[in-house]
């Protein structure tokens, strides 16, 4: 390689004349075809905005569409609020109303409960009175019975 010269990738030098491309001179294209090129990039332009515009309408439709859905469905859902509500309020009032009955069996309950233990107590005392009998029935010669009962 020579002093001044550069190496090219395919092993050439840049003093081969071969390996020189000649450029041809840039020419603009007429007025005519500037104009037909212009209305042509114009042309696409505008049926590419307006394509893009009517996705993006087309999006609004469909957001709107669901908006419009789920404001319905919050009406449904107020709507069974309001009525889970006042079914509620109509329970507790019957359940007030109920109250006193309630407590009258709690409070015939607890009797119940002492009358059975009443009744227990009765049954135990009638039985060992009915053995004291018994027992000073057989005894009768016996001239004093006396047992503690109690």
């Amino acid at each position: 390689m020579v002093h001044g010269e550069w190496s090219r990738c395919d092993g050439r030098t840049s003093g081969d004349d071969a390996a020189v491309e000649t450029a041809e001179e840039a020419k603009e294209p007429a007025e005519a075809d500037i104009n037909e090129l212009c209305r042509d990039m114009f042309s696409k332009m505008a049926t590419y905005l307006t394509g893009e515009l009517t996705a993006t309408s087309e999006d609004y439709k469909l957001l709107e569409n669901m908006n419009k859905l789920t404001s319905l469905k919050y009406l449904e859902m107020k709507d069974i609020a309001i009525n889970i509500s006042r079914n509620l309020k109509d329970l507790n009032q019957k359940y007030a109303g109920l109250q006193p009955y309630l407590d009258q069996i709690n409070v015939i309950e607890e009797q119940v409960a002492a009358l059975e233990q009443a009744a227990y107590k009765l049954d135990a005392y009638s039985k060992k009175l009915g053995n004291h009998f018994y027992f000073c029935f057989d005894l009768i010669k016996v001239p004093s019975c006396q047992y503690d009962l109690i």
